[in-house]
């Protein structure tokens, strides 16, 4: 088996992967190739739910989660799991490099990377909640504000 076909799909030349981790793949994982965790508005009531329940998205080996023990056994929550670990961008300048990305995208979101950029918003509300000096602080509020408004525009009218 030749390289490419390990590494799995990759995006078409000229296309600009606004989370490019999602693209990777390891071995063995296929079938996690550009994962999504809404396929369904039951999928989409559930993250509501989950994330009322507290969700918390860390950086680190074990990077989400749910206190609701009955919300965090079920199944889905595996691909959620994976999306928050392994596709979100975690680190201060991943994050701006993706709000740079959003703020010159001329047209809507796919409904993967809305998901996506949701919960990097998530995160990075969370981060800001977690603490640290003050210039920390303000540099992840902004990173959120950042986000925030690309998401308000994308559901903007176009």
């Amino acid at each position: 088996m030749g390289l490419a076909a390990a590494e799995g799909p990759v995006p078409a030349p000229g296309f600009s992967a606004l989370y490019p981790s999602a693209y990777r793949i390891r071995r063995g994982a296929y079938s996690l190739i550009n994962p999504t965790f809404q396929s369904s508005e039951e999928d989409v009531n559930l993250l509501f739910e989950i994330l009322l329940a507290g969700m918390q998205i860390h950086d680190g080996e074990r990077a989400l989660l749910i206190a609701d023990e009955e919300l965090a056994s079920l199944r889905s929550v595996d691909k959620l799991e994976v999306i928050c670990q392994d596709v979100l961008p975690k680190s201060l300048s991943d994050i701006r490099r993706l709000t740079a990305e959003l703020g010159r995208r001329r047209r809507p979101l796919s409904w993967q990377d809305f998901e996506r950029t949701v919960l990097t918003l998530v995160y990075a509300a969370q981060t800001v909640a977690r603490g640290g000096g003050p210039h920390r602080r303000e540099a992840w509020a902004d990173a959120a504000t950042q986000l925030f408004r690309a998401l308000q525009e994308d559901l903007g009218p176009s």
